[in-house]
């Protein structure tokens, strides 16, 4: 038997929300949250992965370090009475101030030639690129100590330098041996050996920035000049610091190759006093106390240097040490504080 329903009449039509609310009502649902616990059902506890292998290797490290620390320290042949007496002698500062200003005026020299071998290095002129690529072939292809040694004996070559006409009188004449001394040949072979490196470490942090950075300067009018200096420049920094920051600790640590030239520069000076006093591992490592000292130094103010010039590269720069010290040192408080909290609701019913 069929039966017919009148849609245009509601009496008629069966009551389909009634009997699906009774059928609901009918079916067990899932179990709900305990209203006497107040909260779900327990789950399990989350257990990060153990990494044995990586523990051990850490441990082994660790043990290795401690070893090597304690030979160190404990072994009587250092002297290191001796050293901190050599610590802070004036010879030792005085050697200590050379080699800072000697590294810092290399630095500042040699990457001013640098840019200006960079920016002739990528001309249109082919005069001008042919000049960069062999400056730079030719100083990076001597060594170092054959190039101060060079510089020091320049006055066989040339032994007076004059100013004048051409084929002609010399209005001003100098002798090489009195003009070129230590010092001054020293900055003279470190700051031209080291722009050969500096033009190749600009020239490809130059490379590095895309070429649409330059064509979008081009279409707004700007000249070559002032699209690499406002543009191009600040961009290819965040490539040049990490180099150029080592290079300033290999120069710093270069220099002390200048005391073959009797530079009074801190090995030097090291030397002459053990030369005298016949400590040599002490003044030795008075000497690597302090270049490990200036080095760090360094170091830091190179981590800092590439956090500014990174800064356009992530949304959020990833915290400094002091910051990850101070976000560990909250954790552990938060830890204690957690670890200590159940003891005090426990003594507090024990009270009651």
């Amino acid at each position: 038997m069929v039966t017919s329903f009148d849609v245009t009449d509601p009496a008629s039509a069966p009551d389909t929300g009634s009997a699906s609310a009774e059928k609901s009502r009918e079916t067990p649902g899932p179990p709900g949250p305990d209203p006497g616990t107040g909260g779900g059902p327990e789950l399990p506890p989350i257990v990060p992965r153990r990494h044995v292998g990586r523990l051990l290797a850490a441990a082994a490290a660790l043990l290795a370090f401690l070893a090597v620390l304690s030979s160190v320290i404990r072994n009587d042949a250092f002297q290191w009475d001796v050293v901190l007496r050599y610590f802070t002698t004036s010879a030792v500062l005085d050697g200590l101030l050379l080699t800072l200003w000697l590294t810092a005026a290399v630095m500042v020299l040699g990457f001013v030639l640098g840019t200006t071998l960079a920016v002739m290095r990528l001309s249109a002129n082919p005069v001008l690129r042919t000049l960069s690529w062999g400056y730079v072939w030719i100083f990076r292809s001597t060594p170092l100590l054959v190039q101060l040694l060079f510089w020091f004996n320049i006055g066989a070559l040339y032994p007076t330098l004059g100013l004048g006409i051409p084929y002609g009188p010399q209005l001003v004449t100098i002798e090489t041996v009195n003009l070129l001394g230590p010092v001054l040949t020293a900055v003279i072979g470190l700051t031209l050996h080291e722009a050969a490196y500096a033009a190749e470490v600009v020239r490809g942090g130059i490379l590095s920035v895309e070429s649409g950075q330059t064509e979008a300067a081009q279409a707004l009018g700007l000249s070559r000049g002032r699209t690499l200096r406002r543009i191009v420049i600040p961009q290819a920094m965040r490539s040049i610091v990490p180099t150029a920051g080592n290079m300033l600790i290999g120069t710093l640590k270069g220099t002390s190759i200048v005391s073959v030239l009797a530079v009074h520069d801190l090995l030097y000076s090291a030397q002459l006093i053990y030369n005298q006093t016949y400590q040599v591992i002490p003044l030795l490592m008075v000497a690597t106390l302090w270049y490990v000292t200036v080095t760090t130094v360094l170091s830091a103010g190179q981590y800092y240097v590439e956090r500014y010039y990174a800064r356009g590269t992530s949304r959020a720069l990833p915290p400094t040490p002091p910051q990850r010290l101070r976000i560990h040192l909250a954790a552990m408080r938060a830890r204690l504080h957690t670890l200590a909290a159940p003891d005090a609701v426990t003594a507090s019913k024990g009270d009651r």
